[in-house]
């Protein structure tokens, strides 16, 4: 494969990366819009539905991190490029979801602090998967 498949290749991952997250963003944004008063803060030991979103979209970003990790640390095969990409977007998407609805600020248990942890984690994994997809480009 030459070198310019390669980069239009890796442009084509950026630009559906990018649109994602603009998708995101956009149907997110009604529901952050929503003004509503400020909830009670949930109890320490109730999982409710915002931080349920937000540990599985920080876990799914974890795994994309460590598998990203790992591929760049050894050669790995299509599926140690193709996860971090897939477990980035989808933990930036539900981060940003979770983010966008939380009512409420940090410490009301809706969620927020760990869809915020989600997005970082997210954009690790997205950044580790791009790595790993140039360098499998540039030696396959």
């Amino acid at each position: 494969m030459s070198s310019s498949a390669a980069l239009i290749s890796v442009r084509r991952v950026c630009a559906v990366a990018g649109a994602a997250l603009l998708m995101v963003a956009g149907l997110a944004a009604p529901a952050a819009a929503h003004a509503s008063a400020q909830p009670v803060a949930a109890g320490v030991t109730y999982l409710s539905a915002g931080r349920l979103g937000a540990s599985v979209a920080a876990v799914v970003a974890l795994i994309g991190v460590v598998v990203g990790g790992l591929a760049l640390a050894r050669p790995a095969g299509r599926l140690g490029t193709v996860v971090p990409l897939v477990a980035g977007l989808v933990g930036v998407g539900l981060g940003a979801l979770v983010v966008a609805t939380a009512e409420g600020g940090l410490g009301t248990g809706n969620g927020l602090g760990g869809g915020l942890v989600a997005l970082v984690v997210g954009l690790i994994a997205l950044v580790l998967g791009g790595l790993t997809l140039t360098r499998s480009r540039r030696t396959g």
